[in-house]
């Protein structure tokens, strides 16, 4: 099945959508004259189990590897932070291509397995299970496309073993379609919801070390058993942050907070919003000031005076 969708008019991407049986020309090889041209024209975005694979591979943090790898960008008006992969200097060229190829292959991202079909992941509003198409790519330097070679989109995945990464990227797209989905309803996420967001999505250690907090565990009551297993286990752990991803930005009740304790956070912050409140008031009675001010000018011009005072010779 094809279905037309549209895309910018700048975008190699051929405007079908297409399904897993769909059939396309492609091959990549050593022996094609553009091998490695896609790595050097490098723009890819991080899943949250891109990041899991790559510094687990290269034996540092999360953060360690976000820090040495990555850069971050913005992927929608609200600024809900993503990350892509750092470049060569000032090239274009991505971090880990060498000149044997890509230094770190069996553990490439997501978006670099399924090149070059696209992956389009669709939400309706009130539908809770997305839909998922692909499109082709042609790139005008990519001579894949040109090689003897006919195979579905399903047996493409396949050989590039991009079903684990669907499989544990889930969770990731959910979230973000159905941010996406909800729109204004959902409102403008706070800079701590953001901030949470980053942690919980890519910086998995050091969310490892947010759940290992004393105050985590004054707010909510989880099971010891689960928590043990989130400790252990990367994707438990994201499984755990996307429970909560969900609970504050969507309100979904998915895990059990400890009865008191927001009313204790509340009380304990309590002078942060009286500090905050006051300042609000002094600012505002500032501009008020400054408007009076304005205002007192102008009628001198116009004739009229609030108070009276106005146009006389006074200094």
């Amino acid at each position: 099945m094809q279905t037309p969708f549209e895309l910018p008019v700048s975008s190699p991407a051929i405007p079908t959508q297409l399904n897993g049986s769909a059939k396309i020309q492609f091959s990549c090889h050593k022996g094609v004259s553009c091998f490695n041209e896609c790595c050097k024209q490098a723009d890819i975005p991080l899943t949250s189990y891109d990041v899991i694979r790559l510094k687990g591979y290269l034996g540092l943090s999360s953060t360690e590897f976000l820090k040495e790898h990555t850069y971050p960008f913005e992927m929608d008006n609200d600024r809900l932070p993503g990350v892509k992969l750092r470049h060569k200097d000032e090239s274009t060229t991505c971090h880990f291509m060498t000149e044997e190829g890509c230094s770190v292959y069996e553990h490439r991202p997501m978006a670099c397995r399924y090149y070059p079909v696209g992956h389009l992941s669709l939400r309706k509003q009130n539908v809770n299970e997305e839909e998922e198409h692909y499109f082709l790519v042609k790139e005008s330097y990519c001579k894949g496309h040109e090689e003897d070679r006919e195979l579905t989109i399903d047996e493409y995945r396949k050989e590039q073993q991009v079903e684990e990464y669907d499989k544990n990227s889930h969770m990731y797209r959910r979230l973000i379609l159905k941010k996406k989905s909800g729109g204004p309803a959902i409102g403008t996420l706070s800079k701590n919801s953001l901030s949470f967001y980053f942690m919980a999505t890519y910086d998995i250690d050091r969310f490892r070390d947010f759940v290992l907090s004393e105050g985590f565990e004054k707010a909510y009551e989880i099971p010891e058993d689960e928590l043990v297993e989130a400790i252990k286990d990367d994707m438990r752990l994201l499984e755990l942050g996307d429970r909560l991803m969900r609970q504050i930005f969507f309100g979904e009740k998915l895990v059990k907070q400890r009865e008191g304790a927001w009313e204790e956070r509340s009380e304990k912050r309590k002078h942060l919003w009286d500090a905050r409140t006051k300042d609000a008031l002094a600012e505002r009675h500032k501009r008020e000031q400054d408007m009076y001010t304005v205002d007192k000018e102008d009628s001198a011009v116009t004739g009229f005076c609030p108070d009276g005072t106005c146009g006389t010779n006074d200094p």
